[in-house]
Order: structure tokens, then C-alpha cells, then sequence
């Protein structure tokens, strides 16, 4: 046999589209070409292949070898083709018998002596293989991980040897199933915030209905410390959040195994770019708001950020998805992520603070807060001011309310909204918030003044409407009532009153 296909897959956004590797041998001087639009590492395969077939003992056909990888239209990229290369070669040249590699799909980079090295992405690889039928063999490192995907059959393999050794019937490879041991995320508790009643207040509101956040307050007040205690009052993850959290940190090489069902919290620095934010590169990965789906993203220091690098975040945050266009590709991925921000009332950080240590000009505030757009505040659901802490307060003996008392709260919360709407509070569309979110005649009332004497846009009336609803099922109410809707006009007006 001079010709052999084995099946791999490629990674284009989170979609993984199966590649059918063929290799055929031919009469003619010794050369090795490698065609199907594959990137740099990818050609760099026949080296590392050559290598590891020598040193796992066999032989290196002495032929005109061509490996074609098609769809010839979709670009390959990293070394994830090694493995279904090297096979390839070997069933063409008959020291592997072919007949088994239809029932297989495999990825894996080879190392010189032969053995398997991890890749990124086999997640999302085995989701779309899964609906092939058809078994998945990876790098043991990767395995686990493909694993967790439902209905997965994964198998581990170390080298090239094992593979070659369960495919003649040797030696089969372990089957690979998820671990049923998964420790309880660990998450920083809500216990170790003192005072700050407010702000502990607006954030349950939050993460009962899934809200984005602005605190603004002086330094030392408290505002990270609050942000990173987020993820441990909302709701545990779905199986379906869990998947597409792992799937797009399994893009990057992030995901470890010892994580799954912990929602993740991104912190980038306010020197990150645009396309690191939002993902992009060649080919196009995913960025921090995708790495944050179903968990946290937090800016800190909110206008030392690229104002450009800010306005990027203003679709996704509506959408919950972001597509990444190229000339030559696109790809798209999940942005459902809940934003926290923080900043300081002015550049020195002190104004309004009791110690009067702010010397900063009307001009000088209103530029630093200018920083900020209009429409991209707009979006954000609440503003906070998060003010310094009395010295009473501060030193005061006991703890605030752990996490684990506020996630009940919330998660009963998130109940309500799931068995009414079927999605979250800050997921309602107008139609829906008409449908779901209607006041009292008092309430209605209320934020009719309230729209008149601020001058809200239509988007923030439908922003008050949501945060309301969702203070209202934190209370077990059925109807928002006045009071709900004064809390949730209050939480407008945060830093512009």
C-alpha cells in the first residue's frame, strides 16, 4: 500500500473541522512535501516526524513522499498534525496495518525520541469529533481534558510506540473518563470585606442577575478585594457553562483539569491592547473577555485603559459573543462574561476622601473621568461609590457574611429567572423585560420621575428594569415594587451624581 488516510482535526475559532491527512509514497529521489496551506510549524512536522520514526525503531520510507492535508482552503496551524503524519507514513509503507485508523482520530506534536507532547484546544477538538463517531487518541497530558467532553471516547497515549502498539493489538491504551473526585472551587470569601454595606449589597444585586458593576472610590477602600470575591457568591456552573468555559481556555492552553467548574476571573493590566481584550492574531484566539465566559472579568483602574481598547468591549457586552474578522478568516467566539470595574474619583485618587488630601481641579476631574465614553458607562448596569471606611469600622473585631450564605441567596435568585425566562436578568431583550419586568403602578411612577428629572437613555431605563427585577427576586417578589425600582434608579446615578 502506497497510500494511507488517517483523520485529525484543525481549530478555526471554537469550531474544530475535521483534516484528512494523506499520505502516498512514490517511485522517484527521497523528498518529503508537505502541501495544504499549513503554517510554518506545521512544516517543521517532517523533521520531528523523521526523528521520532528512527528512534521509536522504524524505518523512514526512502521514497518521494507526498502528505496532503485537506481541505486544501483551511489554514493549519502548530504540531498537532505530527502524530496523524507519522502514522500515515507507516500505514503507507506497511509497517502498520491500515485497516484500523478509520475507527480513530488522532492529534498529538511528536518529540525527536518519539514521545507525545500536549496541544491546545483537544476540548474543543473532541466536541466536534464526538459527533463523528469516531474514538479520539491524544497526548496523555491532553486527554483528560478531551475528556470531559459528553459522550467522549478518549484514549491516553505517551509516544509513538503506544499508539503504534494499540493499533496492531498489542497493547491497548487506557480509556480515558473524566474524574469523578473534582474538588469544590475555592474561592476567596465575601467574610473577609469589612463594612461596606452598600457596596456588598450592590454586589449580590449583581450576581444575582448577571449585572456589570462600576465601583469608584478612593485607594484602599476595598474595590478589588470585592471584585475578586464575585465568583464565590454566583450560582456553580451548569454543565453547559462549564464546557464552554474549558472549551475556549482549552484554545489558549489554559485549561488544567483541577479547574473545571471553577469560574474563571480575568484581571488584565490597563496596558492590554484592543486585540488583547477581545482576541485576534493569526490565526484569530481568543482574548480575555472570551477567557472570562461564564465568570468575571475585572478592569481595574478603568481610565488608565486605551480609551480605544474600551470601546471594543461595548458590543460584546450586549451581544455575549465577539466574531474576530481577518482577510482571510473568521472566527467566533463566546463573550458571556460579567464585567467589574473600578477607578478612582479623580487622578490623585483622594477626591471627596475625609482626610481633604485632594488638590485636583473641576478640569482636571472632568477630564480624567472623560476618559470613559458615554455609551460604553451606558452599558454598565451599576455605578457604586465605594467610600473609605470609618476607623470604627476598620477596626472593628468579627467578619461580614461569607460567601457561602450570600450564594444561596443569589442562586435561589438565579433559580427564579431560569424557571421564568429560562436565562438571567442581564440577558433579557426589550421584548422580554415588556413580558417579565413589569411595576407596580407606584413603581412605575417613580421611574417615570426618575427618567424626567436624570434624563436616562432608553437603554438605561431597560438596564433599571432588569437591576430591579433582579432586587426583586432576591426578595421572592413577584411584582417590582417602589422600593425596588428607587434601589435600582440609585445604582444609575453612582458616580454622575
Amino acid at each position: 500500500m502506497t497510500l494511507a488516510v488517517v483523520s485529525s482535526r484543525a481549530l478555526a475559532g471554537m469550531d474544530a473541522p475535521e483534516v484528512v491527512v494523506e499520505a502516498h509514497l512514490a517511485n522517484g529521489l527521497p523528498a518529503f512535501t508537505l502541501v495544504g496551506l499549513a503554517e510554518a510549524e506545521v512544516k517543521e512536522a517532517r523533521d520531528r516526524v523523521r526523528a521520532a520514526l528512527l528512534q521509536s525503531g522504524y524505518e523512514f520510507p526512502q521514497r518521494r513522499i507526498t502528505v496532503n492535508l485537506a481541505p486544501a482552503d483551511l489554514p493549519k496551524e502548530s504540531g498537532r498534525f505530527d502524530l496523524p503524519i507519522a502514522l500515515g507514513l507507516l500505514a503507507a509503507s506497511g509497517q502498520l496495518p491500515a485497516d484500523k485508523l478509520k475507527d480513530y482520530e488522532f492529534a498529538g506534536e511528536l518529540a525527536l525520541t518519539g514521545a507525545l507532547r500536549p496541544i491546545r484546544g483537544a476540548l474543543a477538538m473532541m466536541l466536534s469529533a464526538a459527533r463523528s463517531g469516531r474514538a479520539f487518541i491524544l497526548p496523555r497530558a491532553s486527554a483528560e481534558e478531551a475528556a470531559l467532553a459528553e459522550g467522549a471516547e478518549v484514549y491516553a497515549a505517551d509516544s509513538l510506540l503506544a499508539v503504534c502498539a494499540h493499533l496492531t493489538g498489542r497493547t491497548p491504551l487506557p480509556r480515558v473518563v473524566p474524574r469523578a473526585d473534582v474538588a469544590q472551587p475555592d474561592y476567596a470569601d465575601l467574610a473577609d470585606v469589612k463594612g461596606q454595606q452598600h457596596a456588598r449589597r450592590a454586589l449580590e444585586v449583581a450576581a444575582a442577575g448577571g449585572h456589570s458593576l462600576l465601583m469608584s472610590g478612593p485607594p484602599g477602600t476595598g474595590k478589588s478585594m470585592l471584585a475578586s470575591r464575585l465568583p464565590g457568591i454566583l450560582p456553580p456552573m451548569t454543565q453547559a457553562e462549564a464546557l464552554e468555559s474549558a472549551a475556549v481556555l482549552s484554545l489558549t492552553g489554559n485549561f488544567r483539569s483541577e479547574n473545571w467548574r471553577l469560574r474563571p476571573y480575568r484581571s488584565p493590566h490597563h496596558t492590554a491592547s484592543g486585540v488583547a481584550l477581545v482576541g485576534g492574531g493569526n490565526p484569530p484566539r481568543p482574548g480575555e473577555i472570551s477567557q472570562a465566559t461564564h465568570g468575571v472579568l475585572f478592569l481595574d483602574e478603568l481610565p488608565e485603559f486605551d480609551r480605544k481598547a474600551l470601546e471594543v468591549l461595548r458590543e460584546p457586552l450586549e451581544a455575549g459573543r465577539i466574531t474576530i474578522s481577518r482577510a482571510a478568516r473568521q472566527a467566533d467566539f463566546p463573550a458571556r462574561f460579567q464585567l467589574i470595574a473600578a477607578m478612582n474619583p479623580c487622578p490623585c485618587g483622594y477626591l471627596g476622601h475625609p482626610g481633604g488630601q485632594c488638590h485636583c481641579s473641576p478640569e482636571l476631574v472632568a477630564r480624567y473621568r472623560g476618559r470613559i465614553s458615554g455609551p460604553l458607562l451606558d452599558r454598565i448596569d451599576l455605578h457604586i461609590e465605594v467610600a473609605a471606611l470609618p476607623e470604627a469600622e476598620m477596626t472593628a473585631a468579627g467578619e461580614g457574611e461569607p460567601s457561602a450564605v450570600v450564594r444561596q441567596r443569589v442562586a435561589a435568585a438565579r433559580a427564579i429567572q431560569i424557571a421564568r425566562q429560562g436565562k438571567a436578568n442581564a440577558q433579557l431583550g426589550s421584548k422580554e423585560i415588556d413580558q417579565h419586568c413589569q411595576p407596580e403602578a407606584a413603581a412605575m411612577a417613580l421611574l417615570r420621575q426618575a427618567i424626567a428629572r436624570l434624563n436616562l437613555s432608553a437603554r438605561a431605563y431597560h438596564r433599571i428594569l432588569r437591576v430591579a427585577r433582579s432586587i426583586a427576586d432576591l426578595a421572592g417578589d413577584e411584582a417590582i415594587r417602589a422600593s425596588q425600582i428607587a434601589e435600582a434608579v440609585q445604582y444609575r446615578r453612582g458616580i454622575h451624581s
